[in-house]
């Protein structure tokens, strides 16, 4: 299974959000740190764990 994040570095710090779920941002004290963050994450979020979460999607229109 494969899951799309954004990341970057704030100094010694690799920050990221998963992209379905932007509103929830993680990090790590390395790019493998912050993978292994962002797969607990995930896990999380999908499970129900946490209440209310926000899904990020795309809505396909057709063009007239």
């Amino acid at each position: 299974m494969k899951i799309a994040f954004t990341y970057w570095q704030d100094g010694s710090d690799w920050l990221g959000h998963l992209d379905e779920f932007p509103d929830y941002v993680t990090q790590g004290a390395s790019l493998d740190d912050l993978k292994a963050h962002l797969a607990d994450l995930q896990r999380d979020l999908t499970s129900g764990e946490i209440p209310s979460v926000r899904h990020h999607a795309e809505l396909e229109l057709a063009v007239a």
